[in-house]
């Protein structure tokens, strides 16, 4: 217990010093982007004025109201200070909304898209994987040029491609957006089938490129351990292949596990290719729009997430193999 203790100690201290360092630039980095950041909001604001001093005063008034005339320092404590009572600040390019609120109305539009789809396109990947490592013959010489042209394909492509056939030659799904134009959200089933048929393309995009990565993967791993003296020795023994194979799929899923467990960890990020493609309504949007748009807040707070949820991945990552990987238990109790 004690070296359980120590081991999982150091590594969340290693994790702290992570987030710090990382809180750092990503105060920092955004605000190196060249631009006036609030010219959007002045632009709005003294649209039909000539006064020259009176817009200029306008200015130095969103100056002060958004601590741009503090020093760096200065700004960097008044961030952490709102950050820890929950406030990440007001967004430029959508003034006055702030961005949790931003934040917020896109992540379940990303959650909704990405959760399941990395859920399904791992699974699906995977098993395809191990039945090409293990069959091999036939089915792997058909299947895995298919999985290698799909892994390569940039998703963009897929998703330009489902759209051009699916929704504009075919005809059977919309083009884009998160719903109808003219439909308010709300629990309607009419609504709710808008929103599932302006799902399913861009389900489809993400879940198609995953399979081809993980499928290769899978079977890489599967053949390496199948090839693997414990294998043979095992074959050797007498020992039923169906119980050596449990052993050779559970060692293979271990890099597995972790591409799937850092897909979650980026998964608020959103698909950005997916989202724009197909105008989704996600958080990959928000992003985009916050480096086109110079939006330092909101820029930061979704760089912020996503750093926080890669490092909670990868905390339970380490967490899990200890209970997947006889061999990193053992290191973990002699820490």
């Amino acid at each position: 217990m004690k070296g359980y203790i120590k081991y999982y100690g150091g590594r969340i201290a290693w994790y702290v010093v992570t987030f710090f360092c990382a809180l750092i630039l990503n105060f920092i980095l955004p605000r190196l982007m060249p631009g006036n950041p609030i010219a959007t909001i002045v632009s709005n604001a003294t649209a039909g004025m000539t006064d020259a001093s009176a817009i200029k005063q306008i200015q130095e008034q969103y100056i002060q109201r958004f601590g741009l005339d503090k020093s760096y320092f200065q700004q960097f404590w008044l961030y952490v200070g709102n950050l820890l009572k929950g406030d990440m600040g007001t967004s430029f390019s959508q003034y006055p909304r702030t961005v949790s609120n931003i934040i917020g109305s896109s992540v379940l539009w990303t959650l909704g898209l990405q959760l399941p789809a990395i859920i399904v396109g791992w699974c699906l990947g995977n098993f395809l994987g191990c039945i090409a490592a293990y069959i091999r013959k036939g089915f792997d010489k058909v299947v895995m040029p298919v999985f290698m042209f799909i892994s390569n394909m940039p998703a963009f492509g897929m998703a330009t491609i489902l759209l051009w056939l699916f929704a504009i030659q075919l005809k059977i799904a919309p083009s884009g957006g998160g719903y109808g134009f003219d439909m308010v959200p709300n629990m309607s089933w009419a609504f709710i089938q808008s929103v599932l048929s302006h799902w399913i393309l861009p389900f489809c995009s993400v879940v198609l490129i995953t399979i081809g990565g993980q499928a290769i993967g899978m079977r890489s791993m599967s053949i390496y351990e199948l090839n693997a003296d414990y294998v043979k020795y095992s074959r050797f023994l007498g020992i039923k292949d169906s119980k050596i194979i449990t052993y050779v799929f559970r060692n293979a899923m271990l890099p597995q596990v972790t591409g799937l467990a850092m897909s979650f960890g980026t998964m608020l990020s959103g698909n950005i290719i997916a989202e724009q493609v197909f105008s989704y309504p996600g958080v990959g949007s928000a992003l985009l729009s916050s480096v086109t748009g110079r939006d330092y807040p909101l820029l930061s707070g979704c760089t912020l997430i996503i750093t926080v949820m890669v490092l909670i991945a990868n905390l339970v990552i380490e967490i899990l193999y200890g209970f997947i990987d006889p061999r990193v238990k053992a290191n973990q109790m002699e820490s």
